[in-house]
């Protein structure tokens, strides 16, 4: 099972990885683990889950 985040609106979503991509989805299959240097942030409108590196 990878990285879990779940947002103010209480949905969960899991971190995926695409060759240098990284992206949140609502599907647990796959899911990856958080990598070292990112943090996760939330788009304060919208709810979605980010990676900004530190």
């Amino acid at each position: 099972m990878g990285y879990e985040h779940t947002n103010s609106k209480g949905i969960k979503y899991y971190l995926h990885q695409s060759g240098r991509l990284f992206f949140f989805s609502k599907s647990e299959e796959d899911g990856i683990d958080l990598p070292d240097g990112y943090d996760v942030i939330e788009n304060s409108r919208t709810g979605l889950p980010m990676l900004k590196k530190k």
